[in-house]
């Protein structure tokens, strides 16, 4: 004696919702699962795109080029500096004479002595 592998559908449950819902996706897989997904995927990315392009206009507002005028008025404060003349400067100093001198905190501040 074996068993059935299939189960007779009794007709209490051939009339709801869920079980017509589950034989037309036997049917038609694509139309009742894979459409709606691919569809909710697609008007995702037109949602999104408008979020996406503020945020590079974002940055874009922030990292923008630099006209003329205000490039060269960036360097006016620099000085020049020179390899050589920076190597006599500090040679130039006594590093063997030297005092610590502690830094002066903001009130409230511990100053890290025991």
């Amino acid at each position: 004696m074996t068993f059935q592998s299939k189960k007779f559908p009794s007709t209490a449950n051939t009339n709801t919702f869920a079980a017509k819902y589950r034989a037309m996706m036997k049917k038609h897989p694509f139309l009742l699962f894979g459409l709606p997904f691919m569809s909710v995927i697609v008007a995702g990315s037109f949602i999104l795109t408008p979020a996406a392009a503020i945020r590079y206009e974002k940055y874009d507002r922030k990292v923008r080029q630099v006209s003329r005028e205000e490039e060269l008025g960036l360097g006016q404060r620099k000085r020049r500096v020179d390899i050589r003349e920076e190597y006599y400067r500090l040679a130039a100093k006594d590093l063997d004479n030297w005092e610590q001198k502690r830094v002066e905190r903001l009130k409230g501040e511990s100053d890290g002595l025991l």
